[in-house]
């Protein structure tokens, strides 16, 4: 299967530090792929620059054979690619509905009873229907995680960003979102999902790859990625004897 996303030496530098150091990878059609890394390491980087926050110095992005480098942010979201944040924006002072409803008036394209019906499956998908009258700046934590979900969902994506969407959850929380996250993957969406916790990203994604500095580490199976001694190193902070 053809990829929907291709990286080729994605390089972005702000000075001497390298946020994207020659980053290159594809990602296949309905693939879910996880991305660890250490703090500081360019994850949330390589997102703006997939979204069009930021543009790279060097090396190209390509979405379903399109390149990305002249196409801004709002095209990009209409083109299929949306993305959560780690710490949640939702519109405090509107509701549930009218949040998820922006998503799909200029994500989707959506109108009148169309965008309606649309944003209710969504919020029956994301376990928050019954709080779609609520105001946003009301929820809790765990709702105002589903929230991010369920706005990017409501723009209709074919590419899907998360971005340590699992982070502050109780364990017991963690395990609804990844179950909800599941349930996306069935819908066909193609997923790259930047965690720190990582027994939630290996619940659900198919591959694993590790940045740090900017530049890719490593890329395979999860259990074969996490089993690799230079990843324990350098993102467990584990030294390994030989």
């Amino acid at each position: 299967m053809a990829p929907i996303l291709k990286i080729n030496d994605l390089t972005k530098s702000y000075g001497a530090i390298k946020v994207a150091d020659k980053l290159s990878f594809d990602l296949t059609a309905g693939e879910a792929l996880g991305v660890i890394g250490p703090n500081g390491a360019g994850k949330t980087s390589m997102f703006n620059l997939i979204t069009g926050t930021l543009f790279p110095d060097y090396g190209q992005i390509h979405f379903n054979d399109t390149d990305l480098s002249k196409i801004n942010v709002a095209k990009r979201c209409k083109m299929g690619i949306a993305r959560s944040f780690q710490i949640p924006q939702p519109f405090g002072a509107m509701s549930v509905f009218e949040n998820v409803l922006i998503a799909a008036t200029h994500g989707a394209g959506l109108r009148g009873k169309l965008a309606n019906t649309h944003c209710i499956r969504i919020l029956e998908q994301t376990s928050l229907i019954e709080k779609a009258n609520t105001l946003a700046s009301k929820l809790t934590l765990l709702e105002r995680k589903r929230l991010e979900l369920a706005r990017a969902l409501c723009a209709k994506p074919k590419l899907l960003l998360l971005d340590e969407i699992a982070c502050g959850l109780t364990e017991s929380e963690c395990e609804l979102l990844v179950q909800t996250i599941k349930d996306v993957r069935e819908t066909g969406v193609s997923i790259i999902w930047i965690e720190h916790i990582v027994h939630a990203l290996l619940a659900v994604v198919d591959r694993l790859i590790v940045i740090d500095f900017g530049r890719k580490i490593a890329d395979g199976l999860p259990n074969e990625v996490m089993s690799s001694r230079r990843v324990q190193e350098i993102y467990l902070g584990i030294e390994v004897d030989v």
